[in-house]
């Protein structure tokens, strides 16, 4: 077996290399204008039960609660091919896959999401995302749960987390301290969300994914928090 990469970047997927929230508002039109206001709310409800309940999105789940509630609506087969149909790719931030092939011209670069183990995988690889990491693909349900998993799978002597949650990056830090660099994409929905002071402020804030294409992947490591957070 070949030792440790010297570094691994691992990547988010959602409002981190792809425009979920410009997703979600297109299910969101496309709801409203094939099943009416009421039911695209109703819809959305069982998303977010369901969101609780399981802890990641799972579009293809509330679909199916929903549909539970109207067995007779035939609509909703076409629904579900909006869904899994639907042109991602279109929907990558910009620069985004070139970011990719700047990160792996100096490590190994992983997409580590959350997600269903249908929907999401099926996401990745219509937005071209699966190739562009040449299958090195993770999707957990939590995973900031699974860091133990991910080192085993790409072990390395640093790792770099690129993530729109700040609440995970946190966790992570928390985890891996100085063996792990946090970049914060201040994009999507939590761009602007409030932020918990007791948070760990990640070691690298940029406007948009595109601007790492302006920092020198081998200096990414420099840039980790000289002390590890306490435990």
């Amino acid at each position: 077996m070949s030792g440790p990469a010297d570094v691994v970047f691992l990547l988010d997927c959602d409002n981190t290399l792809l425009d979920n929230d410009r997703v979600q508002q297109d299910l969101r039109t496309h709801l409203e204008r094939q099943f009416g206001a009421t039911s695209a709310v109703r819809y959305w409800e069982l998303f977010e039960q369901l969101r609780v309940e399981l802890g990641y999105a799972d579009y293809l789940g509330a679909l199916q609660r929903y549909r539970n509630q109207d067995v007779c609506d035939m609509r909703l087969l076409h629904m579900s091919s909006f869904l899994l149909d639907y042109p991602f790719m279109k929907r990558l931030y910009p620069r985004a896959l070139e970011v990719i092939a700047h990160l792996a011209a100096c490590g190994t670069c992983v997409l580590l999401s959350d997600g269903d183990v249908v929907f999401q995988p099926r996401k990745v690889e219509r937005a071209g995302l699966w190739q562009a990491f040449g299958g090195r693909v993770l999707i957990y349900i939590h995973k900031e749960q699974m860091l133990d998993e991910v080192a085993r799978r790409y072990p390395a002597r640093h790792f770099v987390m690129v993530d729109d949650k700040p609440r995970l990056l946190d966790a992570i830090k928390r985890q891996w301290g100085a063996h792990v660099t946090t970049v914060f994409p201040r994009q999507g929905h939590y761009a602007l969300a409030p932020r918990d002071a007791a948070q760990l402020e990640p070691d690298i804030t940029i406007d948009a994914i595109g601007d790492l294409m302006q920092i020198d992947p081998a200096a990414l490591r420099l840039r980790a928090c000289s002390t590890s957070p306490h435990r």
